[in-house]
């Protein structure tokens, strides 16, 4: 049996991934704070499983200590990544997770330290946040060291999970980010806009607050960075019109009763709206002479980047024993990762 668990696996998300891993030959624990959802999908696919929240830390370390990676599914990552990164450091487990939260990000990179010191490995973002964009990122870094500028872009289609649309609601409510000069600042939703060739033609796009504000820093030491996706612009018109309530929209309540609403949701795409589903990636270099590089690839749906992806991540830290310390997906894997990935093109490159 392989060691490792997958924390939230009765998730969208995290049944993916539980699924997919059963099917390659894996055995994971599965861990969660739902005991009934989590024994029945554990006992369907034949696996072991474990019963605990992350409100102590003793406890999680008591659940832990014997695996050595945690694969954490279980949002919002901005309240439960810390305590199980704190849980891993101090019992050598190698962490894991799906996020794509800056401010997950950012607390990996203060405890990049310990890591090292504890010989563990933090590396979050290990699905569509961030795998793509990131190794995007370091390929178009390789290309153009001497790089100061960094746009990435990404166009994905399909519906959101119950998960992936909540956290959105959160982040709504805290303004959209860049990177400018090596530190991030907050902007108004929907900052800038621009027409961007993701690989499938010219579309209207905007700033939003993509988890690479954090990690492309990390991975190539570009100081200024921006994310964009693709968007109406009628949707574009609506969020620069919310940031004249953005305050309103962090009240519990409102919180609560938007929350709400997406329960009453479809758990997140179908098998077959996934298929049909493939996903865009576009960036862009730019260098204090001018010059610029552009990077494009396509790639499968989202959601199985991450079963993908995540999987993948796991497997190398099982098998190989090599760099520690807080790492980001093209560290970990290199920056052909997402090339390695079912359903992924190659990398082309050239001039906008």
């Amino acid at each position: 049996m392989e060691n490792w668990l997958i924390y939230g696996a009765n998730g969208y998300t995290g049944e993916l991934i539980a699924l997919k891993s059963v099917a390659s030959g894996m055995s994971p624990i599965l861990a969660g704070r739902n005991k009934e959802e989590i024994r029945s999908l554990a006992e369907s696919l034949g696996l072991s499983h474990r019963i605990f929240s992350l409100q102590d830390i003793d406890v999680v370390k008591k659940h832990i200590g014997d695996v050595a990676v945690v694969l954490h599914c279980a949002g919002p990552f901005s309240k439960t990544a810390p305590a199980m990164m704190q849980a891993c450091l101090e019992s050598g487990t190698h962490y894991l997770d799906i996020t794509g939260e800056i401010a997950v990000f950012e607390a990996a990179q203060r405890l990049a330290k310990k890591a090292e010191e504890n010989k563990v490995v933090l590396c979050p973002g290990v699905g569509m946040d961030v795998i793509p964009t990131d190794c995007v990122a370091a390929q178009l870094k390789l290309k153009m060291p001497d790089a100061t500028c960094l746009k990435l872009g990404i166009d994905f289609r399909g519906s959101l999970s119950r998960g992936t649309a909540k956290t959105s609601v959160e982040g709504a409510a805290k303004g959209g980010k860049i990177r400018k000069e090596g530190k991030i600042l907050t902007v108004p939703l929907a900052h800038k806009q621009s027409w961007i060739d993701f690989g499938n033609g010219e579309k209207f796009s905007m700033t939003i607050p993509w988890g690479d504000v954090s990690t492309a820093y990390w991975t190539t030491g570009i100081p200024n960075i921006e994310v964009y996706i693709p968007t109406t612009r009628k949707a574009f018109r609506a969020l620069k019109a919310l940031n004249y309530i953005r305050a309103f929209l962090g009240l519990g309540w409102v919180q609560r009763m938007l929350k709400k609403l997406i329960d009453q949701r479809p758990r997140g795409p179908t098998d077959e709206q996934r298929k049909v589903s493939r996903t865009h990636v576009w960036g862009e270099v730019k260098n204090r002479a001018g010059q610029k590089l552009c990077c494009r690839i396509t790639m499968a749906n989202g959601y199985d980047v991450t079963v993908d992806g995540s999987i993948a991540c796991v497997s190398h830290l099982l098998n190989e024993a090599g760099v520690v310390g807080t790492l980001t997906p093209s560290q970990l894997l290199g920056p052909d990762l997402i090339e390695t990935l079912p359903g992924s093109t190659t990398f082309v490159f050239g001039v906008d």
